[in-house]
C-alpha cells in the first residue's frame, strides 16, 4: 500500500522530458538556440555595398527630412525606425547638398563576426560617429542630422582681438585691498 503512494505520486517520464525538465537540459538548449542564432547572424552580414547604399539611402532621408522642430532624441529614433523600411523619394533631387555631405563627410563601412557597423567621419569627431548597424540583413540607421557637416564657415577675425584687453597704465584702478587670513574662533557672544 506504502508503495503504491509512492508510484501514484512520481509519474514515469520519458528521458527526453526529463532531460527537458533539468537545469542542465534548459542551459543546453539555450546554448544550441544562441548557437543557431549566432550563425544565422554570421551568415545574414549584410555586405559592405549593401550597407553603404542603405546608409547613404538614410542620411539622405535625414537630411532631407531635417527641420528645426524636432526637439529630443525620440524624434531621431522614430526617424531612424522608419528609415529601415522606407527609401527616399526619387523625385528629390539634392545633387549639391549630397556634393556638400561628400566634400566634409566620409562613411565608412566596417565588418565584425556577426553584424557591421557604418562610422562617419569628419572634423566633429576624429574617431567617427557611428550611424548605423546591421545585422541579420538589416540595417539600422542612428544618424542624426547634428552628426552631419554640409559647410563649413571661418571665424569673424576673432583670433586678432585679444579675449582680455589690458588696462591702461594711467587709469586708476584703486588699491589692492589687505587680504588676511580669517579663522573663524566660534561664537564671541557664547
Amino acid at each position: 500500500m506504502q508503495q503504491d503512494a509512492r508510484n501514484s505520486y512520481r509519474t514515469k517520464q520519458s528521458l527526453p522530458q526529463e532531460f527537458y525538465h533539468s537545469c542542465l537540459g534548459k542551459i543546453a538548449i539555450l546554448v544550441v538556440l544562441f548557437f543557431v542564432l549566432f550563425v544565422i547572424a554570421v551568415i545574414t552580414v549584410p555586405s559592405d555595398e549593401k550597407m553603404e547604399r542603405e546608409m547613404m539611402d538614410n542620411i539622405r532621408e535625414c537630411i532631407h527630412d531635417n527641420d528645426s522642430i524636432k526637439g529630443d532624441a525620440i524624434d531621431d529614433a522614430v526617424a531612424n525606425f522608419s528609415r529601415v523600411f522606407t527609401e527616399i523619394d526619387s523625385t528629390v533631387n539634392d545633387k549639391e547638398v549630397m556634393e556638400a555631405f561628400h566634400k566634409y563627410n566620409k562613411l565608412e563601412i566596417y565588418r565584425h563576426s556577426f553584424y557591421s557597423t557604418a562610422r562617419l567621419r569628419n572634423n566633429l569627431s576624429g574617431e567617427g560617429i557611428r550611424v548605423g548597424v546591421g545585422i541579420f540583413n538589416i540595417v539600422i540607421p542612428t544618424v542624426k542630422y547634428s552628426d552631419i557637416i554640409l559647410f563649413v564657415s571661418t571665424f569673424k577675425n576673432y583670433n586678432k582681438k585679444r579675449l582680455i584687453e589690458p588696462t591702461p597704465q594711467d587709469e586708476y584702478v584703486g588699491e589692492n585691498p589687505n587680504i588676511k587670513e580669517y579663522h573663524y574662533l566660534g561664537d564671541p557672544d557664547n
